[in-house]
């Protein structure tokens, strides 16, 4: 097989992005000279794409003090100029599109259930045709643009030429879809118009997850699986066999610079084109700790197909960081410093930028065929802290809950759940079994107590995600849920407690323990409760996560379609019927779990949200009704942008390089003691003392031997002045004579 990675120049010159992305009206807005003139009040753009942040998250760049005043004016005088051009004084209608229900174009929609039973593959049939109108509206209205606008039919670039955001994410769904002929022709966008030698900043961890992801799926389903979507272009021999590892290795090579750190921990951003890494322009500088630690699957694999160790060593180098920390039961601050390698702050919490720290471990324990456990002691040490400071339950129904400690592991608990949290109970049953079956496990003999306890547990949180769904008018979950509990709150050591059943009606009783805040009741298209569901569906084989899973579908299919052939886009809230539909299409719809935020420097509540496509929720979708032998879950992983990668064997240069270092029972750091001998004195103590002699008697026999050469000079000096004297006198008169 040929193999050739691109040459690149390497441009010591870092010029920034010019943000022309920030300024194309991906936002969903008619621009106006208003926002033309904005955009001089602010510095150019990053690319920030933080799949991990829920959609109202406010960051801000850090200005001098001196400025701050000045630039606050500024915005003060704009602000309700900009609130009226975006229509926030406007009614709902003019902001957002209304959808009619009423027209639906799926008939299926309302059709009653076959007496004669499911037939799963058709219903997996109907995902493919929605990822169809989805990529065909795509292609029609923005091919080769990175966002995508449904309501207004039109796409926009992130970058002066485009990166292939939505392309390069969808390749693996298109080829688990079979689908060849769309296929090619994302191929041969590829080929004449994706380049990353770009003076481009973007976000390390999405460019890792999304596009670094999405190349390394396509070569290994392309190579593993040659009948799915087969093309003759990438066959053995032919001219596109490694189109996928060559921009692959190429994009990898360009990421590698952000983390040349003097920790080692990666910089948020990465410039493509000069290598050089870039610290967060918010958060004090931090990278975010999910986004430093959710790079390792990528770079792992790729290290194993091209055998160079860089990339193993310098993604596994930080977990030891991290981890030399010590942090009290595994569980990490969300922010993390790339300069020293320390943590900023003490929020703990499994949603946004957290979350995807621990799916990654238990994945990297996988993907290595169980032959690196270090990360499985990781994953353990993390489920019991979770267990003991983060699990608790509503205050009348009971529902389990994965809350966060906004102020560190002793302080307030804070009863809330982003949507992104519910990635968690999947990964719980995954790491409960290794992928197979709870039969299989048993039979093996690798089922007992802890094992079914976990299993409950990922049970348990599952209903409580599928309850979001539930509780609202349109099926549809919101973006944060918070939840009544008892306080002080019942926690896991508190129990055990039984949860209520999900019964039908909007005013069942088990509804008033869920909370959905105004603000917070947007729906993003997110993948994470799909994606649990398919999970317990191949662990548990219990029917009921198919059939949740096609309810949600169809709630998805029924609320989000825009009009025409437009495609899908998401929710203004769940909790209006008919609903009010955003001008944007999130990319894992078609593609993976992203959110794209681009912030507006000191006013992070003006987060122009924009989308592509979504492909991870309907990939998962499609797995979920499709039969089990197609990825059977222990022979891959998924990466957390729902890209499949294989597990395989560790080999003689790549294996785990680094070991943790001593805990106590809470996993923090202690010394190791030192054997004592019969004074009471350790080993170090002995050998200083011992220096200390050899110093002292080395000290001692250099004054004897410099006093030994004084002496000897001394001797010499005098015989000198003898002779002198006498050769005097025989020369000279002597006086008096």
């Amino acid at each position: 097989m040929s193999f050739s990675s691109e040459n690149h120049v390497i441009n010591g010159h870092r010029h920034r992005a010019d943000g022309r992305w920030a300024s194309s009206g991906q936002n969903g807005f008619t621009r106006s000279n208003i926002g033309a003139k904005l955009d001089g009040y602010f510095d150019k753009k990053e690319l920030p794409m933080y799949k991990d942040k829920p959609y109202n998250y406010a960051a801000s760049r850090q200005k001098p003090l001196h400025k701050r005043w000045r630039f606050t004016l500024a915005i003060l005088a704009l602000l309700a100029g900009l609130l009226y051009w975006i229509g926030v004084f406007s009614s709902p209608s003019t902001r957002t599109k209304v959808k009619d229900t009423t027209k639906s174009t799926w008939s299926w929609l309302n059709s009653k259930p076959n007496p004669a039973g499911v037939n799963w593959d058709e219903r997996r049939e109907k995902v493919k045709e929605a990822f169809i109108t989805s990529w065909d509206a795509y292609e029609k209205y923005a091919w080769g643009s990175d966002l995508y606008l449904p309501n207004s039919k039109k796409g926009a670039q992130m970058t002066e030429v485009g990166m292939g955001w939505i392309i390069i994410d969808a390749l693996d769904t298109l080829i688990l879809m079979n689908l060849t002929s769309r296929l090619s022709h994302a191929r041969d966008w590829m080929t004449t118009s994706l380049n990353y030698d770009q003076d481009q900043e973007v976000n390390t961890f999405e460019t890792t997850i999304r596009m670094l992801g999405g190349l390394l799926s396509a070569h290994y389903l392309s190579t593993t699986f040659p009948d799915m979507a087969p093309l003759a272009d990438d066959d053995p021999g032919e001219p596109g066999e490694d189109l996928y590892l060559e921009k692959a290795t190429d994009l990898a090579d360009r990421l590698l610079g952000a983390f040349d750190s003097d920790s080692g921990v990666p910089y948020a951003s990465v410039n493509l084109r000069s290598l050089k890494g870039i610290q967060s322009h918010a958060d004090g500088g931090a990278s975010s700790t999910a986004e430093a630690t959710s790079l390792q699957l990528e770079f792992k694999y790729l290290a194993s197909l091209t055998g160079e160790k860089d990339y193993w060593e310098k993604a596994e180098k930080v977990m030891k960081v991290v981890d030399d920390n010590g942090k009290e039961d595994g569980l990490l601050p969300i922010f993390i410093y790339a300069h020293d390698g320390t943590f900023r702050g003490g929020n703990i919490r499994l949603g946004s930028r957290g979350d995807s720290y621990y799916e990654y471990l238990i994945k990297q324990y996988h993907q290595t065929s169980y032959e690196e456990p270090i990360y499985l002691d990781l994953w353990t040490q993390a489920l019991a802290g979770v267990r003991k400071h983060l699990i608790t339950y509503t205050k009348d129904s009971h529902f389990t809950i994965l809350a966060e400690r906004p102020n560190g592991l002793h302080a307030k608990l804070q009863p809330k759940m982003d949507h992104l949290v519910c990635f968690m109970p999947g990964t719980i049953a995954l790491a409960s079994t290794g992928g197979k079956t709870v039969a299989e496990a048993t039979k093996a003999g690798n089922w007992g107590k802890q094992e079914q306890a976990d299993l409950d547990l990922a049970i348990e949180l599952t209903k409580t995600c599928w309850g979001m769904y539930k509780m609202t008018a349109t099926g549809l979950a919101p973006e944060i849920t918070f939840f009544e509990v008892d306080d002080p709150p019942k926690m896991e050591a508190d129990g055990p407690f039984h949860s209520a059943e999900l019964v039908e009606g909007a005013s069942a009783e088990w509804k008033d323990d869920y909370i959905i805040k105004g603000q917070d009741a947007h729906n993003l298209q997110r993948p994470e409760t799909v994606e649990t569901l398919f999970y317990m569906w191949r662990i548990t084989g219990d029917e009921k996560y198919r059939e949740w899973g096609w309810e949600m579908f169809k709630s998805f299919v029924n609320y989000t379609q825009a009009e025409g052939d437009g495609g899908y886009t998401s929710l203004a809230s769940v909790l209006d019927v008919p609903p009010r539909l955003r001008d944007n299409m999130e990319s894992f719809w078609l593609v993976s779990p992203v959110v794209l935020l681009h912030f507006l420097p000191l006013i992070g509540f003006f987060l122009h949200r924009l989308s592509l496509l979504e492909a991870e929720t309907l990939k998962y979708f499609y797995l979920l009704f499709s039969p089990n032998e197609l990825l059977p879950l222990e022979s891959v992983v998924f990466n957390t942008e729902g890209h499949v990668l294989p597990r395989f064997k560790l080999m003689r240069e790549l294996k785990t390089g680094w070991e943790r270092k001593p805990r106590d029972k809470d996993g923090r750091i202690v010394e190791e003691k030192k054997p004592r001998d019969e004074h009471g004195k350790e080993e170090e103590e002995r050998k200083e003392e011992v220096k200390v002699k050899e110093g002292d008697k080395k000290e001692e026999d250099k004054k004897e031997e410099d006093g030994k050469k004084k002496d000897e000079q001394g001797g010499e000096d005098w015989k000198g002045v003898i002779g002198k004297a006498e050769k005097t006198e025989k020369g000279k008169p002597v006086e008096g004579s």
